[in-house]
């Protein structure tokens, strides 16, 4: 791990003298830190309770079921990301516009008790097209900033896969920029509800070569419409099995947000992965395969984000774990 600069260190307060737990509330999960003085995770804890899952107005009573007695800490700080400060979950907590970092983030907060419970708000960019057309994210926020803690650096590119790959751009700990790809979403429902999914079985196992010339067939040129359709044919006149076709459709699909990245192999510092090792396996793969250096960060990602979010509140209790 790099050491932090005297800069990246003091781009926002020392550590957080309060007892910190830290909330990742998604649509389909809900999961809790307590951490200790310097971020360590102390207990952690995981439900299938996604907002889908809670009834309008009972937000505030599962969260005291499930973490209440982690809050009987005295001056106890908590801070919650994810949907559950979308429209559809506790309260909706207004993006924060990039450019962002800590201090923008922080000074954003929606607290539901002050000076003690807040969602974090998440963030919008405006794209550079003729429309200026907006996009937004939840919880990745503080993922992105965990990860560059972890990483001790202040400036990246930042890829989070999933059912809506973001690609981030980050300059001087601030978030400039940010794209979404609905990559995952698009995986689905190609090998679910299409006529691909007539070849496909999603039973097996993944072959990274067969992956691998799904990455090299998007950087062709094309359509990736035009390409997709070859997922079907190569299963058709058994020049993949359906076995291999799930591989081809990810490194196909995976492989045209790659094409669409302004990356090369001598940029500054290697591209930084934050999820699941499936899926962050899948981009190292694609990404090393066009010479292009990364590294990756999990869970971790999100209880050093929001650690160092905490920072930006208010310290007015001692921390006593």
């Amino acid at each position: 791990m790099n050491t932090p600069t005297a800069t990246q260190a003091s781009s926002h307060p020392t550590a957080p003298q309060r007892p910190v737990i830290a909330i990742d509330w998604g649509t389909s999960s809900l999961r809790g830190a307590r951490l200790g003085a310097s971020g360590q995770v102390l207990e952690s804890r995981e439900f299938p309770r996604g907002i889908l899952t809670v009834a309008p107005g009972q937000f505030e009573s599962v969260f005291h079921e499930l973490f209440g007695d982690w809050m009987q800490a005295e001056g106890a700080l908590c801070l919650i990301s994810g949907m559950a400060g979308s429209r559809q979950g506790w309260q909706e907590a207004p993006y924060c516009p990039c450019p962002a970092g800590f201090a923008e983030l922080g000074q954003h907060l929606l607290w539901l008790q002050p000076g003690r419970i807040a969602l974090v708000p998440g963030l919008t960019c405006l794209s550079a097209d003729a429309l200026h057309t907006p996009d937004v994210m939840r919880g990745e926020e503080v993922q992105i900033f965990g990860a560059l803690e972890l990483a001790g650096r202040d400036s990246a590119t930042l890829v989070l896969p999933g059912t809506h790959s973001k690609w981030v751009q980050v300059q001087g700990g601030r978030v400039t920029q940010f794209q979404t790809f609905m990559t995952g979403e698009v995986f689905a429902l190609m090998s679910q509800h299409s006529i691909l999914g007539k070849t496909l079985d999603l039973n097996g196992a993944f072959d990274e070569a067969i992956f691998l010339q799904g990455v090299d067939q998007s950087q062709q040129t094309g359509s990736v419409l035009h390409h997709l359709f070859a997922v079907r044919t190569l299963g058709l006149f058994d020049r993949l099995s359906a076995a291999q076709l799930p591989s081809y459709l990810s490194g196909l699909l995976i492989g045209e947000e790659l094409r669409t990245q302004s990356l090369s192999p001598s940029q500054d510092g290697p591209v930084i992965l934050i999820g699941s090792d499936a899926l962050t396996l899948r981009y190292t793969l694609g990404l090393q395969h066009l010479g292009i250096a990364c590294q990756s960060h999990g869970a971790e990602a999100t209880w050093a984000g929001l650690f160092a979010l905490a920072s930006t509140c208010p310290h007015t209790q001692p921390f006593n774990p």
